[in-house]
């Protein structure tokens, strides 16, 4: 409803045609209940749906870590649940898109409708002579300028979606969500073909575990569809109710995709470091030689075997042997275990990504207006659409994109070096010494960067209303789990600063310091934008902004390669012990990887945004 303000006084409205509804009239009191009732059931509806969301969520947490740490619970006696999931999520995103296309096809036929009806109108008005046609001539005018001006808004999207036009995620985001769906999509048809390699006697031969990875697949491919789309926006507002519960049943899926992922990783991570033979977990079962590595006893000791033996093993896992059937064996096993440890973030992240823009799009469904309040925004927001043609204008950009180039350079050299010393035991030490010094380069480089950057930035319009809650989600989540792994990095490294591990305690320092000043500068650029056409000419910041881009993708590298493997830091491992810290990796890494992955797509948003007017951008 329209209150009674500055717009019911104005005899004509912001493009020169009277306001669509030039008369109030104050609501009766049955009027005003029948409001009262439809806001009360919008509420109840959001406060079921989030409830929802959460107790599926809950399960999905729940179900994965039971299995594992149980012994009474059969193997893949959960996979139903899975199921249930995913055919829920596909059976709303194949009810939203009908109804697209039925609203679609009903459009057309209003048009065909008006057009035929505006003909009818003009030759009347020809035929028509006198005062009365010319006002009425008049106002056909008006209305055929206010329809000439939202028609293309119509044509290309939904009119009321357009104010949210850029709310559910940049290009460069939603590019990001399906190249992690299609690495997630390899991870899930690896595990479907390992079925077939599973012996047919073993307990953990069970047909679900063909199936699942299956649907999972099919539903991962339809969401990224929908994301993708999503411009259209899926006229979700139309069918509120189904809306609110389908999408947040979806979050409720990716989570506990996230969720399930996780878990099943850190128990096939974890079972490398099993020997079946005396039902033990070893660290040096799997990696004898790091047990010299800066100083730590060495097998040359003649310790008794149970130091090396790991100690919580009674306490945790209960019947190793009976999880160590469903290890990854034979040919696509070992595949899938060797590949998992890259291929598994990009179902965290994919999920990660997906979920935030379902959230965003489920907390504007309240926002969004009724189906039949769309005249006014057509017109009002028509010039506000996006341009479909991408200039790239690099002038100062150059020197941040070499001085980065040549640190990303310097960064995969170290990381070939790393690999390469870490596969001889004798130099392990030396390998671990090598990266941290390469990393602790980046980081001081990259702070250093981002505190000038911000002195830079400091001066450009600020736009405290520009709305980025996606953004702010995704990259303050994301920064949770860079905070997680160099907490427990920092704790590892300040109990054993005594065997020499004091470089790897100032690596971890340094990469909590830029993190959380990429975060500030990030977040305070990305509502900056130039003004004065001196600003324009000198783009103030744009080298730091590039130079910034290049080296995340460098920090990205690191952290996808050398550390998602636990076994790659041989100190914590030592200090936390096999389960907290394959444990703790697996739960920040992919968090970690997707943070920087963040940064440059937000970086790429500033890099584009900031430095142009347009009246689009504005």
């Amino acid at each position: 409803e329209m209150m009674p303000g500055p717009m019911a006084l104005a005899p004509l409205g912001y493009y020169g045609y009277p306001p669509p509804f030039p008369v109030i009239r104050r609501q009766s009191m049955a009027e005003r209940q029948i409001t009262w009732r439809q806001l009360g059931a919008d509420a109840l509806a959001t406060t079921l749906s989030a409830l929802y969301g959460k107790l599926l969520v809950v399960m999905g947490t729940a179900f994965p870590m039971a299995e594992v740490i149980s012994t009474y619970i059969p193997p893949s006696f959960y996979e139903v649940y899975y199921l249930y999931l995913y055919i829920g999520s596909m059976f709303f995103l194949l009810y939203m898109y009908t109804m697209l296309l039925k609203d679609k096809r009903q459009r057309r036929k209003e048009e065909e409708a008006q057009i035929k009806s505006s003909k009818a109108e003009k030759e009347e008005s020809i035929s028509d002579s006198g005062e009365e046609s010319d006002r009425e001539s008049g106002e056909t005018t008006v209305e055929t300028a206010s329809s000439q001006i939202y028609r293309p808004a119509r044509r290309g999207s939904l009119p009321a979606s357009i104010p949210k036009q850029y709310h559910y995620g940049s290009f460069y985001l939603r590019m990001g969500a399906v190249a992690f769906g299609i690495g997630s999509m390899i991870y899930s048809g690896l595990e479907f073909g390992q079925y077939f390699e599973l012996e047919t006697n073993t307990k953990c031969h069970n047909v679900m575990l063909a199936l699942t990875p299956a649907t999972r697949m099919a539903f991962i491919f339809i969401q990224m569809y929908f994301i993708f789309l999503n411009n259209e926006q899926m006229k979700v507002y139309k069918h509120k109710l189904a809306a609110r519960f389908g999408l947040m049943h979806m979050i409720g899926t990716n989570l506990s995709v996230w969720l399930n992922v996780l878990v099943q990783e850190t128990k096939h991570e974890i079972l490398t470091f099993y020997n079946p033979e005396n039902n033990s977990l070893r660290i040096s079962h799997r990696m004898a030689y790091k047990n010299n590595v800066l100083g730590f006893p060495s097998p040359e000791h003649h310790l008794p075997e149970e130091v090396h033996t790991h100690h919580i093993v009674a306490r945790g896992l209960k019947g190793p042997h009976r999880i160590y059937e469903c290890r990854r064996t034979n040919v696509l096993g070992t595949l899938v275990q060797d590949a998992s440890p890259f291929l598994f973030p990009c179902t965290i992240e994919y999920s990660l990504i997906c979920a935030a823009i379902l959230y965003v799009m489920w907390k504007s469904i309240s926002k969004l207006p009724p189906a039949n309040a769309g005249g006014k925004l057509k017109s009002e927001f028509a010039y506000k659409r996006s341009p479909h043609h991408y200039s790239v204008d690099c002038a100062r950009a150059h020197k941040g994109l070499f001085l980065g180039i040549l640190l990303l350079v310097l960064t995969i050299i170290s990381l070939i070096l790393f690999f390469v010393l870490i596969s001889r035991s004798e130099l392990a030490g030396m390998a671990v010494i090598e990266v941290n010094i390469c990393e602790l380069t980046l980081y001081g480089m990259t702070t250093l960067a981002t505190i000038f950057g911000m002195w830079q930035v400091r001066q450009l319009k600020f736009d405290g209303s520009r709305n980025l809650q996606l953004d702010n989600i995704l990259l303050i989540g994301a920064q949770t789990g860079m905070y997680i792994y160099s907490m427990f990095t920092i704790i590892g490294g300040q109990f054993t600063i005594e065997k020499n591990t004091i470089l790897v305690l100032i690596t971890a320092l340094a990469s909590l310091l830029q993190t959380t000043f990429q975060t500030i500068f990030v977040l305070d650029a990305s509502r900056r934008s130039c003004v004065t056409p001196e600003q324009i000419r000198r783009k103030p910041g744009r080298e730091i902004v590039t130079f910034l881009l290049v080296t995340n993708l460098a920090m990205w590298l690191i952290n996808t390669l050398e550390k998602s493997r636990a076994d790659s830091h041989p100190i914590q491992l030592h200090f936390y012990g096999l389960w907290a810290w394959t444990i703790i990796t697996h739960v920040s890494m992919p968090l970690a990887i997707f943070y920087r992955f963040h940064s440059t797509v937000c970086l790429c948003e500033i890099w584009k945004r900031a430095y142009k007017i347009k009246p689009t951008y504005m």
